[in-house]
């Protein structure tokens, strides 16, 4: 529904979870999956290559994989929040190792920014969002309605 400057979109009691992580993240994903498995088995979970098998096979919950990372996982990702088949992204990252797609991954967290997607780059905020009411109920999130902010630019520069 649009409103003025908003749009509204409605995250349903099931999340679709994002599960990302460099790889000298990856053990600890998996780790902080298994101790979450009873919440997360209520949700449905995707993920990047690597990361996605790791965790279908050590947790035994379906993990549906798109690309690795570096080959352009992270950029599907963006691509099915943009069409509202990502709810939130959990992304242990690595901020000390360069990436060979640091544009990538820049660019799935401008998306999660443009959409108002929650994000959890560490096991603390994975450990808050997973904890929080809205895990089991319904969350409006509100996206800037773009298409008017562009709109009204365009007004003011033919006003110039």
């Amino acid at each position: 529904m649009i409103k003025d400057e908003y749009i509204t979109f409605t995250i349903g009691r099931q999340k679709h979870i994002a599960l990302i992580a460099h790889d000298t993240k990856k053990h600890e994903l998996v780790e902080w999956v298994e101790k979450n498995k009873d919440i997360l088995k209520n949700h449905f979970l995707s993920g990047t290559g690597t990361t996605a098998r790791l965790i279908s096979e050590k947790t035994d919950l379906p993990v549906k994989a798109y690309n690795s990372g570096p080959l352009g996982g992270d950029q599907q990702i963006g691509s099915r929040i943009v069409e509202g088949n990502i709810d939130f992204v959990i992304f242990f990252w690595d901020p000390l190792a360069a990436q060979p797609h640091d544009p990538d991954v820049k660019a799935l967290l401008r998306i999660c920014a443009v959409y108002d997607i929650p994000v959890a780059n560490n096991q603390a905020t994975a450990d808050f969002l997973i904890t929080s009411k809205y895990m089991t109920d319904e969350y409006e999130r509100k996206v800037v309605n773009y298409n008017m902010v562009i709109q009204n630019r365009l007004k003011e520069l033919k006003q110039l």
